[in-house]
């Protein structure tokens, strides 16, 4: 019994450390967050609410200036201030801001949210164990080994997960009679307006996949559902 002790242990670690995480997030959202209100905005959600046969998809600002939008676990969509500012500043058009809003939703539709936050303690809970497992066998790099592995891990997910947002995302504003093409130029526009203008970690270490390769799987798709039949 005592030798499975460490993993027993990186198990109650992973599930408190959901529950903590979740908690944090919501509160930290709840203070600093409102509902958007705009009217052009307004009126591309409620084309897809009316494409998803919903009432109504309430869009929220989160107070921080990194541009991102956000699924929080609870089925809330933000966009930050940052992106909304880049927004009102011309450089971002409505239908580039809803197409990130129809992205978040699949990621709120397809459960990667909430997987995200079980994830996330579980890979705490996963390198908890390959570091005490590698740390036994390499004194000194089972630590860095088990973060390295469990970062790998991650990315590869999270990545995946992208994939699957952006087809969710995709077919939403097709059927808002949105297209694609937003959402193909928003990708293109990314990398200038996060600042990152092609810098930073490998593709296979990236929580999000390659620009070029998301509007390709998204082209791929356009000519997918052109060759499908009417009616």
């Amino acid at each position: 019994m005592l030798k499975f002790s460490p993993i027993l242990l990186a198990l109650i670690y992973g599930l408190v450390m959901y529950r903590f995480s979740a908690w944090r997030t919501a509160k930290m959202l709840d203070q600093q967050s409102t509902e958007l209100a705009d009217p052009e905005i307004a009126r591309l959600t409620k084309s897809m609410a009316k494409a998803l046969d919903i009432p109504r998809i309430r869009v929220h600002i989160y107070e921080i200036e990194p541009v991102n939008g956000l699924a929080a676990p609870d089925g809330r969509i933000f966009l930050t201030r940052g992106f909304y500012r880049k927004f009102k500043a011309g450089e971002v058009t409505a239908e580039e801001l809803a197409s990130v809003v129809a992205h978040e939703l699949g990621h709120v539709a397809l459960g990667h949210s909430r997987r995200r936050m079980i994830d996330f303690s579980g890979q705490n809970a996963i390198r908890v164990v390959l570091a005490t497992v590698l740390g036994r066998i390499l004194p000194f790099g089972g630590v860095w080994v088990a973060n390295a592995l469990t970062s790998i891990l991650a990315a590869r997910l999270s990545r995946q997960d992208e994939y699957e947002a952006d087809a969710y995302a995709a077919a939403l504003m097709v059927k808002a009679g949105l297209g694609t093409g937003p959402q193909k130029r928003l990708l293109e526009k990314l990398e200038t307006l996060t600042g990152m203008g092609g810098r930073g970690a490998p593709a296979w270490l990236m929580s999000h996949p390659k620009t070029a390769d998301r509007v390709a799987a998204i082209e791929a798709l356009d000519a997918r559902w052109t060759k499908l039949p009417e009616g």
